[in-house]
């Protein structure tokens, strides 16, 4: 594991506690992504977050760049936070693992107000097979690397129906989190319906 990694690990360990699994993925040509389980979070102990382990050990790159610089551009792992004991939420680490992988694979730079899309449902039975991408710093602080590192920013993933992912590319990420917002929706529960957004 490289010195960033671990760093990364250890701010895990300070801000969410000692993770209760972990699960390692490596897809052909990239690095080994990891997954940390983390249980008993939220006020009331009942969330369980996933966060990513590998992403942030190369920079991601713009994919219009000649060249791709080994040292500069932004870092980040990926934190999903859920409500335990609702839906078999574990089977989360493969996709979870992909989107971590995509800079790697497909040169994309994960940024808040993206959407992520993995194809099909988070987890067996999930009505998501998207996410997007909210703002970093609410529950893991960026991580500050020696120059010219950038930090290290924890971007939290907010599940959505495909009717939600539809809906944010016309209308933009911070018009759905309103809409969110407005009907009350518990961004964690692994059951949710969609928003109304008529």
């Amino acid at each position: 594991m490289s010195d960033v990694l671990d760093l990364v690990e250890a701010r895990l360990r300070t801000t969410l506690g000692e993770p209760d699994a972990r699960a390692a993925v490596t897809f052909l040509g990239t690095d080994r992504v990891e997954v940390l389980r983390f249980t008993g979070g939220g006020p009331d102990g009942d969330l369980v977050r996933y966060v990513t382990l590998g992403m942030s050990d190369r920079p991601m790159t713009d994919p219009t760049a000649v060249l791709a610089d080994p040292l500069r551009g932004p870092r980040a792992e990926l934190v999903l936070s859920v409500k335990a004991g609702r839906a078999d939420v574990d089977k989360v680490l493969r996709p979870l693992a992909v989107l971590a992988a995509s800079p790697q694979v497909e040169g994309v730079i994960v940024a808040p107000g993206a959407s992520l899309d993995v194809g099909e449902p988070l987890w067996p039975g999930a009505p998501f097979t998207s996410v997007l991408v909210a703002e970093p710093g609410g529950l893991v602080a960026d991580l500050e690397l020696d120059e010219p590192l950038a930090p290290v920013r924890f971007l939290p993933l907010l599940p959505m129906t495909p009717n939600e992912a539809a809906w944010k590319r016309v209308h933009g990420a911070e018009a759905l989190q309103e809409r969110w917002l407005k009907g009350g929706t518990d961004l964690r529960d692994p059951l949710r319906s969609g928003v109304a957004l008529t």
